[in-house]
C-alpha cells in the first residue's frame, strides 16, 4: 500500500502543479509539459481542429479537462483537479493508442 500511495501522491502533484501552472503562466508551451501524442489525443477526444501554431497550456489543460467533464462555461472558472484526473487518464489512453498505430504502422 505504501508503493500505491507513493505513486499515487506524485501524480496528485503533477496534476496540481498543471493546474496552478495554467492559470499562472497560462501561455506557456505545452509541449514543455505534455508529449505530442498527448496533445494530439486531447484534439482527437474533443474534436477540435488544431491550430497551426503550437498550443500553450491553458489551452491544452481545458481540452483536457473537457475530456475529464468540465463544461467550461462562462460562469465556471478555471478547471479543477478532479477534471483535470479524469481527461488525463482518458487522454494518455489516446495517446498510447495513437504510439501503438503509429508503430504498427511501421
Amino acid at each position: 500500500i505504501e508503493r500505491a500511495l507513493a505513486l499515487f501522491m506524485v501524480v496528485a502533484w503533477r496534476i496540481a502543479h498543471l493546474m496552478r501552472l495554467g492559470r499562472i503562466c497560462p501561455d506557456l508551451d505545452a509541449g514543455l509539459f505534455f508529449d505530442p501524442d498527448e496533445i494530439r489525443g486531447a484534439y482527437l477526444l474533443t474534436k477540435e481542429r488544431r491550430p497551426d501554431r503550437p498550443p500553450t497550456l491553458n489551452e491544452v489543460l481545458r481540452l483536457i479537462a473537457r475530456v475529464g467533464g468540465f463544461l467550461g462555461r462562462k460562469g465556471d472558472g478555471d478547471p479543477g483537479v478532479k477534471t483535470i484526473w479524469q481527461g488525463i487518464q482518458e487522454v494518455r489512453v489516446a495517446a498510447l493508442t495513437i504510439k501503438a498505430l503509429r508503430e504498427e504502422a511501421e
